[in-house]
């Protein structure tokens, strides 16, 4: 069966994507604070971050291999699906009994209360993260309907869909969450977006992919379905190998998969320590982190819209990520600083490094993906990107609870190895696209 000539249009995948993030940063101005009410502390705080990219981790992969096999469409739904059932856990933890069920006071990892409400907390994040593998899944739909010519203008487009839902998501919890009702209606109003997430994709969200590779049904084997038979592969751009062998075989793919991990290393320490510097060093609450988010959300639309459409035209995606890994280490560096000016200039320079060199990146990773195993790059890259949250979100909690705001400082030299790697781009994307 032959794919239709006729272009898919860009908006369901994008206004899917928009909700997908919608949904998750809907908690972030009132996290930290929900942490704290149940016992927890900085340490805490990262664990819990960290169990969502945990669980990401196996099963993006997963999900990215099947969208190459049963199409993008059915394991979006899958995935959407499982959100869906996590906020509705979510919204229970708000109403249980704050029975405590475990006391520990570390001088390693500090005094906290494990409740009833903290475990079911930390299931709803569980299972979100398993069924989390909507980002890999949407870059991959994204590269099947993308040209060479419009496929980096294509993910700046999807990088602002992304922080457009970055904007509104803690400005509703800002609102939302100063009524009497506290994080009960942001929390179902996440409940709602994941619903109509569902709706969107089932009806105006068409299959990105209707040649799909037929899987062997008759010998149904569970080595197959993980993809780890291995298989005989001599033209990997149209090869139909998903393996992880297979993948890690292209040219420079595990190269990329190192940026890919050292850049959410480094954002998972600003985003494990800065809620915690807002509330502790600069004394702000939940309304005033969720206008912070949105200032920076916003000006990310701005760069990764009219201003990435503008430069893209004139400066290739390697001269992007140098110039946008630059200016990420200099916004760290200021985020050290203990006054609010210094934070919102850090955010401007954060918004322009981060809206110039990661839709480039997402474009030269695409290019090397192939058109057969599009779903398994993006899943394993995705992977990669959790395992660094994992040890990110946790070591960031941990690191500021013993360091405070000189966590950003090992975020900026994370950044900095990103930088000096990045120098190699040039050369990778010359060759991808040839």
């Amino acid at each position: 069966m032959k794919q239709s000539s006729k272009p898919i249009p860009l908006l369901p995948v994008l206004t899917v994507n928009f909700i997908g993030m919608l949904g998750y940063s809907v908690i972030l101005p009132f996290l930290v604070f929900l942490v704290n009410r149940f016992g927890g502390n900085e340490f805490i705080y990262g664990v819990l971050g960290s169990i969502y990219p945990a669980f990401q981790f196996f099963g993006a992969p997963i999900l990215g291999k099947w969208s190459d096999v049963f199409g993008r469409k059915k394991v979006l739904l899958v995935s959407q699906a499982g959100t869906l059932l996590a906020w509705i856990i979510f919204l229970l933890a708000l109403y249980l009994p704050r029975t405590s069920l475990l006391s520990v006071d570390s001088t390693s990892v500090g005094s906290f209360i494990i409740t009833l409400p903290m475990v079911f907390l930390f299931a709803a994040r569980a299972l979100d993260g398993l069924t989390g593998g909507n980002v890999s899944v949407a870059n991959a739909y994204l590269s099947d309907i993308s040209t060479d010519k419009n496929r980096k203008a294509n993910f700046g487009k999807m990088a602002m869909s992304s922080s457009l839902g970055f904007i509104i998501g803690p400005a509703i919890a800002g609102v939302l969450g100063s009524t009497i009702y506290k994080e009960v209606i942001p929390v179902l109003a996440a409940a709602l977006i994941s619903a109509v997430a569902i709706y969107l994709i089932w009806f105006k969200l068409p299959e990105s992919r209707p040649d799909l590779v037929n899987p062997d049904t008759n010998r149904f084997k569970i080595r197959k379905l993980f993809s780890i038979e291995q298989k005989e592969c001599y033209k990997m751009k149209k090869c139909n190998d998903t393996s992880l062998q297979a993948v890690f075989s292209i040219k420079y793919v595990p190269f990329m998969l190192l940026i890919y991990f050292l850049t959410f290393l480094g954002f998972s320490f600003f985003y494990a320590a800065f809620p915690m510097h807002a509330l502790k060093n600069l004394g702000w609450n939940s309304l005033q982190l969720g206008i912070f988010f949105s200032f920076l959300s916003g000006l990310m639309i701005l760069v990764q819209g009219p201003l990435l459409s503008f430069l893209s035209g004139k400066f290739s995606d390697a001269s992007l990520i140098i110039t946008g890994s630059l200016l990420l280490v200099v916004n760290f560096c200021l985020m050290a600083a203990g006054d609010a000016l210094f934070i919102y200039i850090a955010a401007f320079l954060f918004a322009l490094g981060n809206g110039l060199m990661w839709p480039s990146y997402l474009s030269v990773l695409a290019k090397l993906g192939g058109e057969k195993q599009q779903g398994s790059v993006q899943g394993i890259a995705n992977s990669s990107g959790s395992l660094a949250s994992i040890f990110g979100l946790i070591c960031g909690g941990y690191l500021y609870g013993e360091t405070g705001s000189l966590t950003f400082f090992f975020t900026a030299g994370v950044l900095l190895l990103v930088l000096l790697l990045s120098f190699r781009m040039p050369v990778i994307e010359s060759e991808s696209t040839v």
